[in-house]
């Protein structure tokens, strides 16, 4: 991991925008009708109903997606008391983590107060904005009466995620490392290092999970806490030990399973580590410095079971696994409180998800290609985007079974599609499109076989029932790459073109190819030559069907990919040209754009062309096609060029088609504005519609558009390019596409060959 230099964290800071977070409007306001409603008068009414039963706020404000992230600056980090003012670049830090991994609003609160009683008092007045508390940075001993006091005095969720957060992500942590080492939770030495919230939390989830608390050691700045040490806090004599013999670290933690510090860095030795038992666990907390390197570690001895607070490592402990996901199940259910049966549930879905194969995503990010549960791998990585769903959907139905929750789910998978919609990772459409190819997989040929991408795709797609997939290539670069990768190859056919044993099938597909291009030129001799191409052989498996479908696009131009295709495959009857559509996921709605990738610089002939198939296409994908027909005039302002053939385009569809909702040409703002189109073109065809598919004048407008968005947009999903207009199922990517991407394609191909053997 880079070195973070005070230059780059104050500029950063700084920015074009001083700080981190931002306000912004969710309804509309552009009108004097729109701000009549957001304000006097239509705000009244929702006030009067908030007045009748206060559960309203849950249904006409946003109290039930905003938390406050409270703190008064005592314990900040590793800087200790540096004042609540000092301490909110780390308030909107967590504002800013609430936001991006559970889409959840924050208002950061500085309280410049250090009475608990004053505190509590301040945190209650403001507590109906709000539908949960994140209590942040606030020192230890006061945290434990603030955090105990709000929970029995509040209606709404109470969490001081510096207690909570590391007990819940270190105990699945645990539970995952004696997993692997085969220990009984009932029997390990535990040794915690450091006396403060987070260490007494960890402590108390450990023994809720079946550590006992006689094996507990825990010291503190003077060393080991025993029952007989005067001045102990009540926390402290929670976990003072009875034991006489020990009274260092060096003697607690000779023969303990498990080494717990929460504390400060270089305190435990490797020959501390040397001491404890076989199989030892060590979760050095300390942060940016730990009780003891990661090398260190595990130079000390082989069988260490390493965990940090550090993103470099393996392992890392961090809180932000937890409590944006605690928060996001708590406050779906308006529960009334985050209780241990809450946060058990988290501990446990935490720990499962480590266990499962491991998202693409996820491999990329660390640029890892073969995480596997064991050793390095038994917590999982903040960027698992499963945490949303499984660790949310876990806190909701323990919220609701335990009496705490308002309101009650009952469609589990429902909740979690709107979890995955409501963040902009997944929505219904995509979740359509696997589901309908899940129904009926077919057998899929994916073109480069040896490129790592189209690897991981092949071998995901046959792990969730996607297809069938056959991969082209040479066969033992293949097998090493897969074992180079960590990649299961069972179910996958694996087809060496150049190999002597397909000579037979090359000399029949050529055959088969002459006898259709023969009339064009070709000569069997010259298709034969062309089998041993990647895109050849594999769309005459796709032509003969012998497959079904072919993916194809990592190692070649579209230029040739396409003219490829047009001799293979042809185009559908009735169609003069074909062309490839982009659908784009946003949270405005779902839109369909073409041609992104074929037609340079259509005419009126091939507009139209582009126009049908975009709208069969959006048909095929079970929406109901409003389509414009854009262009940089408005409906005749200037007929010449591209502008004049759009016009002429939509002339003869309209005519030809009557019933259809198209219209043009249009701007692209008159096109997503209906408003303001219905209000200076009222005589549009798509009067009182909202447009979801544009057609683009030339390629150079569409394609540029949706790398645009998709550069500028990280939260739309884009899926594509589908083709549309070709005989039989062949689809492109490009060599930019992730495995996700070629996963997107291979579903719609599916489903694509699906509807091809129907017709």
């Amino acid at each position: 991991m880079a070195k973070v230099t005070k230059e780059d964290a104050l500029r950063y800071h700084e920015g074009k925008r001083p700080g981190k977070i931002e306000v912004i409007p969710t309804k509309p306001y552009f009108t004097q009708a729109d701000l009549s409603l957001a304000y006097s008068p239509g705000v009244a009414e929702p006030c009067l109903e908030i007045q009748k039963d206060a559960d309203n706020a849950y249904r006409y404000t946003d109290k039930g997606n905003l938390v406050a992230v409270i703190s008064n600056g005592t314990a900040v980090l590793g800087l200790g008391n540096i004042g609540a003012l000092s301490g909110k670049p780390v308030m909107e830090g967590k504002g800013l983590l609430f936001k991006i991994y559970a889409g959840i609003d924050v208002f950061d609160i500085e309280v410049d107060e250090t009475d608990p009683d004053k505190f509590i008092e301040a945190v209650k007045a403001i507590s109906p904005t709000f539908g949960g508390i994140n209590l942040e940075d606030i020192k230890a001993p006061e945290c434990f009466e603030i955090e105990r006091r709000l929970k029995a005095e509040l209606d709404i969720p109470v969490m001081h995620d510096d207690q909570h957060g590391t007990a819940i992500i270190s105990a699945a942590g645990l539970l995952n490392a004696l997993e692997v080492n085969g220990k009984d939770i009932s029997k390990v030495k535990v040794v915690v290092n450091g006396a403060g919230a987070a260490a007494i939390s960890c402590a108390r989830l450990y023994v809720a999970l079946g550590v006992k608390k006689e094996n507990i050691v825990m010291l503190d700045s003077k060393g080991v806490i025993c029952d007989n040490r005067p001045g102990l806090t009540p926390e402290k004599v929670e976990f003072a030990t009875s034991r006489r013999d020990i009274s260092t670290l060096s003697e607690a933690v000779a023969g303990a399973d498990l080494f717990l510090g929460l504390s400060k860095g270089n305190v435990l030795t490797k020959e501390m580590v040397r001491s404890m038992a076989a199989d030892p666990i060590v979760f050095a907390l300390a942060n940016p410095v730990p009780e003891i390197s990661y090398e260190d570690a595990m130079s000390s001895r082989p069988d260490v079971l390493m965990s940090t607070g550090r993103s470099d490592y393996p392992n890392q402990i961090n809180n932000v696994i937890g409590f944006p996901y605690i928060f996001r199940g708590a406050l779906d259910t308006a529960a009334t409180a985050i209780n241990e049966e809450m946060k058990l549930a988290a501990v446990h879905a935490i720990a499962n998800l480590a266990k499962l194969p491991v998202p693409e995503v996820v491999n990329e990010v660390y640029h890892v290609s073969n995480l596997t549960f064991g050793r390095e791998y038994f917590i999982p990585k903040p960027v698992d985007p499963r945490l949303l769903t499984e660790v949310s959907t876990a806190v909701a139905k323990a919220a609701i079974e335990s009496g705490v929750a308002r309101k009650t789910i009952t469609d589990w998978e429902a909740y979690k599609e709107h979890l995955l919609e409501f963040m902009g990772r997944e929505s219904k459409l995509t979740q359509q499109i696997y589901d309908t190819a899940r129904s009926n997989p077919q057998r899929v040929v994916f073109a480069e076989g040896v490129h790592p991408s189209m690897m991981k795709a092949a071998v995901q797609a046959k792990e969730e029932g996607i297809c069938y997939p056959i991969l082209l290539g040479n066969d033992e670069r293949i097998e090493k790459l897969a074992k180079e990768l960590d990649l299961s190859l069972d179910g996958i056919e694996v087809i060496n073109l150049r190999h002597d044993r397909e000579a037979s099938r090359r000399e029949r597909y050529a055959r088969i190819l002459t006898d259709k291009l023969q009339r064009e030129g070709y000569t069997f001799e010259e298709a034969n030559d062309k089998m041993f191409e990647r895109n050849y052989f594999g769309m005459m498996m796709v032509e003969t069907g012998e497959a079904d479908a072919f993916i194809t696009g990592l190692y070649t131009k579209y230029s040739n990919t396409i003219k490829v295709a047009k001799e293979v495959i042809g185009l559908q009857e009735g169609c003069n040209n074909f062309a490839t559509m982009h659908i784009l996921n946003s949270k405005k709605g779902t839109y369909f754009i073409a041609d992104t990738l074929i037609n340079r610089s259509p005419n009126t002939d091939t507009l139209v062309d582009i126009a049908k198939l975009s709208e069969k296409a959006v048909h095929f994908f079970n929406h109901e096609p409003v389509m414009a027909m854009v262009s940089y005039s408005n409906f005749g302002s200037d007929k010449g060029g591209s502008a004049g053939c759009v016009h002429e385009a939509v002339e003869r569809l309209q005519r030809e088609h009557p019933d259809w909702a198209i219209d043009g040409e249009m701007q692209i703002n008159v096109a997503l504005n209906s408003e303001l189109r219905d209000t200076k073109y009222p005589f549009s065809r798509l009067k009182g519609k909202e447009v979801n598919t544009l057609v683009f004048p030339c390629l150079n407008a569409a394609n540029s558009s949706y790398k645009m968005l998709q550069a500028l947009s990280p939260d739309t999903e884009i899926i594509g390019p589908i083709q549309m207009g070709l005989n039989k199922p062949i689809h492109f990517i490009d060599f930019e596409s992730s495995v996700n991407d070629i996963l997107n394609v291979t579903a719609i191909a599916v489903i694509d060959a699906i509807v091809n053997k129907i017709k």
